[in-house]
């Protein structure tokens, strides 16, 4: 489907989010003073979705895919940098259909170890997450099952997209909200739901800057795929249906190094006590590295979008 016939919007994503709302956590959004964490900003809202199901907001699309299509009796399969897989084969667990989930190997041991405990099969296939797809289209052909793409799918956006509407009704009062961005299904979908009643900005790695590549070009290229949120960060390429709504809706993208990632993750720590995979920090560290100065007064939220590491404790 494209986004021509079919657009994503709030008339989606409403009906979508009560279809999922049982299998889904509301989650908690964490109103912060901005000197609690070294930032000018006054108040900074953090949305938690480090602490839903699977530990990423990951498991909004998964659900959204598989309550919604006809899953076929080969189940479901999934290529994944890890996030993904863990969604997915959650929620084929608890709606009890076989899962087989293609990795890369930067894919992180906490994330393998809680694809494996959902009960999914775990194939390892190539460095990154391209190799990973390639295996995993191939997988479909041989055996039928139904796949559910990471970020490039209707209904993968269109449930990323639920995340949005959730917020708005917790924090009505933000101004600007940051967002991590890898292959740009979770932008996108908060993105058509706010439609430009807020400013939505990307945050990539310079090591991973699939979107601020695609602005450049005024399409979909190849970036380079690396740095310290790899496993999350780093499909190679923003999606094709991605990309319209990310053009239309999105403000602007800031590139963070990894050093500045690996400091707002131990910030979020000793701070707030919230944990937060390098993927999941991103965002938040465009505020606390400078990359995104908010104006005064700027009412600024952020998304932590996961938690799956097992690298917790930055006092040692």
């Amino acid at each position: 489907m494209s986004e021509v016939t079919n657009p994503i919007g709030r008339g989606q994503i409403a009906p979508c989010e009560k279809l999922i709302r049982p299998h889904i956590r509301r989650t908690p959004v964490m109103e912060i003073d901005g000197a609690d964490v070294g930032v000018n900003t006054a108040k900074i809202s953090l949305k938690l979705e480090s602490l839903q199901h699977s530990g990423s907001f990951k498991v909004r699309g998964a659900f959204t895919n598989l309550l919604t299509r006809e899953v076929p009796a080969a189940g479901v399969v999934a290529a994944s940098g890890g996030n993904h897989g863990v969604a997915v084969a959650y929620a084929a667990m608890k709606l009890k259909v076989p899962a087989r989930i293609f990795v890369p190997s930067v894919c992180s041991a906490a994330k393998l170890d809680r694809i494996r405990m959902y009960g999914a099969n775990v194939a390892i296939e190539g460095d990154r997450y391209a190799d990973a797809l390639a295996a995993s289209e191939a997988w479909v052909g041989r055996s039928g099952a139904m796949s559910v793409h990471a970020f490039d799918q209707h209904e993968t956006i269109v449930g990323q997209g639920t995340l949005a509407l959730e917020l708005e009704e917790q924090a009505p009062h933000v101004d600007t909200l940051l967002v991590s961005v890898g292959g740009g299904g979770l932008i996108s979908g908060i993105a058509a739901w706010y439609a430009g009643r807020i400013k939505v900005i990307g945050v990539e790695p310079f090591a991973s800057p699939t979107l601020t590549k695609a602005f450049e070009a005024g399409r979909p290229v190849d970036a380079e795929a690396g740095g310290l949120a790899a496993d999350s960060l780093a499909p190679r390429r923003v999606g094709e249906r991605v990309f319209p709504i990310a053009r239309t809706h999105v403000s602007g993208t800031v590139l963070v190094t990894d050093e500045a990632i690996r400091q707002a993750q131990e910030t979020l720590w000793r701070a707030l006590r919230v944990v937060a995979e390098p993927g999941g920090a991103a965002a938040f560290s465009a505020l606390t590295s400078g990359a995104y100065k908010a104006d005064p007064g700027e009412r600024v939220g952020v998304v932590i979008c996961g938690g799956n590491t097992s690298a917790v404790n930055f006092d040692q």
